[in-house]
C-alpha cells in the first residue's frame, strides 16, 4: 500500500502535536510515521496555526507528495462541522476562538490538503478503542479518560453520539453534576489533590496524584480515602448514565489507569452501589492509549 492510500492524522493536545499515517486496510498506524512535537496553546493565532501546519507539512514532506484529506482530532469546545474554535474563557487555544481553523490550516499546510475532517479528541479515542481496542466487537460503549479532567465518548455502532437516552450533555460526562457540584470537583487531578490537601491539613498537596495512588496501595488511610472518594464517586455519578445508555462495556483510559488495581474495583463499587444490575458490566482498561485517537480520527475521516 502506498502513502497515497494512507490517511494523514493530526492529533492536537494541550501540550503536544502528534502526526501519523494510518493504514485503512487494518486500521494501524504506519510504522515510522508517528512524530510528536510541542505546542504552545496560548500562542497568538498566526503562531499557533503555524505550529500545527508545520507539523502537518513535515509529515507530508517525509512520506508523500499528494493532497489527501486529513483527519484532525482536537479538544473542544469546537465547531467540528464548520472547523471553528469556540474557546471563550478556556485556558487554552483562545486565539482560535471564532476563527476559521480549517481555512487557516489549509492555506498553511504544504501541499494544500483536499479537506480537513475534525473530530473531538475524546471521541477519536473512544472510537479508536471501539475499532481496534478494548471495545472492539461491542455495539454500545462508553470510553472515559481519567487525567487532568474526565473526557468521554459515547459510541454506537462505530459513531460517536452527543445526544440520545443516557448520553451526557453534548456527549461530555464532565458536564454532569454529582452531589450538586460539577463531576470534576469530585474526580479529576485537581479534585484529588485538593481532597488530599484538605485531609492532611495543608493548603496545597505536597505530592502529585501518582504518589497519592502509591500511598493508597500501601494502605495509607488518608490517601486511600482520597482515591476511594474520587473513583467511587465517579462510579456513582455515572451509574444512571451507563444504565440508561445501555452500555455494553465501559473503557477507562488516561494517566490514572496506570493504577488499574485501584481504579477498576473502586469505579465498579461506585456503579454497583447505585445500580446493582451493573455488577456484570465489563470494565476494561484502554488497550491502545497512543494509537486509538489516531485510528479513531482516521476512521471518522474515511467514513
Amino acid at each position: 500500500m502506498g502513502d497515497a492510500d494512507r490517511i494523514p492524522v493530526l492529533e492536537i493536545g494541550g501540550t503536544h502535536l502528534t502526526t501519523a499515517l494510518v493504514e485503512p486496510a487494518d486500521w494501524t498506524v504506519s510504522p515510522g510515521s508517528l512524530t510528536r512535537s510541542p505546542i504552545h496553546p496560548k500562542a497568538d493565532l498566526d503562531d499557533l496555526l503555524g505550529e500545527i501546519a508545520g507539523a502537518a507539512t513535515a509529515l507530508t514532506a517525509a512520506h508523500a507528495e499528494h493532497r489527501p484529506a486529513w483527519a484532525v482530532a482536537i479538544p473542544g469546545p469546537f465547531d467540528y462541522v464548520a472547523g471553528v474554535g469556540r474557546y471563550e474563557n478556556v485556558d487554552k487555544f483562545e486565539s482560535l476562538t471564532g476563527q476559521d481553523v480549517r481555512g487557516g490550516l489549509m492555506t498553511r499546510i504544504v501541499p494544500t490538503p483536499a479537506m480537513l475532517h475534525f473530530i473531538n479528541d475524546a471521541d477519536a479515542y473512544g472510537l479508536g478503542e471501539a475499532i481496534i481496542g478494548a471495545a472492539r466487537g461491542y455495539s454500545r460503549s462508553i470510553c472515559l479518560t481519567l487525567g487532568t479532567g474526565v473526557g468521554s465518548a459515547f459510541i454506537v455502532d462505530g459513531v460517536p453520539v452527543q445526544e440520545g437516552p443516557g448520553v451526557a450533555p453534548e456527549g461530555s460526562i464532565h458536564l454532569i453534576d454529582y452531589n450538586g457540584q460539577p463531576l470534576e470537583d469530585t474526580m479529576s487531578r485537581r479534585a484529588l489533590l485538593a481532597a488530599y490537601a484538605r485531609a492532611t491539613g495543608v493548603t496545597e498537596s505536597p505530592i502529585d496524584v501518582r504518589e497519592i495512588f502509591e500511598l493508597a496501595r500501601t494502605g495509607d488511610p488518608i490517601a486511600m480515602a482520597t482515591v476511594e472518594a474520587g473513583l467511587s464517586g465517579l462510579g456513582r455519578a455515572i451509574a444512571s448514565t451507563v444504565s440508561r445508555f445501555a452500555a455494553e462495556i465501559l473503557v477507562l483510559g488516561g494517566s490514572m489507569t496506570g493504577s488499574w488495581d485501584l481504579v477498576e474495583p473502586l469505579v465498579r463499587a461506585g456503579l454497583v452501589s447505585v445500580d446493582p444490575g451493573l455488577a456484570g458490566l465489563p470494565i476494561e482498561r484502554a488497550q491502545h492509549p497512543e494509537d486509538a485517537p489516531l485510528v479513531g480520527a482516521a476512521f471518522w475521516a474515511a467514513r
